[in-house]
């Protein structure tokens, strides 16, 4: 199949209401998500610098996700919001 011409499937979730109990945990899903990817990030040799640079492997979200500007904290929520919807979609239930 080529890539190109793929069309995302993702999990039908939006209708997937989260319980407002669970809004601690988005945040602390989003700070641990940038946690992974920084890390992936700084195993593949990727360090802070102010601009993204590929071919330096520098990129501006390598901080800590306090200092991550809203844009970026928004994505890894969203992607923490759409794992929980998933999860509560495959019939899961999240207690504490």
């Amino acid at each position: 199949m080529k890539t190109e011409n793929r069309t995302p499937r993702p999990a039908d979730t939006p209708q997937v209401k989260l319980p407002e109990a669970l809004s601690p945990l988005v945040e602390r899903m989003a700070e641990n998500v940038h946690e992974v990817w920084v890390r992936s990030r700084a195993e593949q040799g990727w360090r802070y610098g102010p601009l993204r640079d590929d071919l330096s492997k520098e990129h501006p979200c390598m901080v800590p996700y306090g200092e991550l500007p809203e844009a970026e904290k928004e994505y890894d929520r969203n992607t923490s919001v759409e794992t929980l919807r998933f999860i509560l979609r495959q019939g899961f239930k999240i207690t504490k």
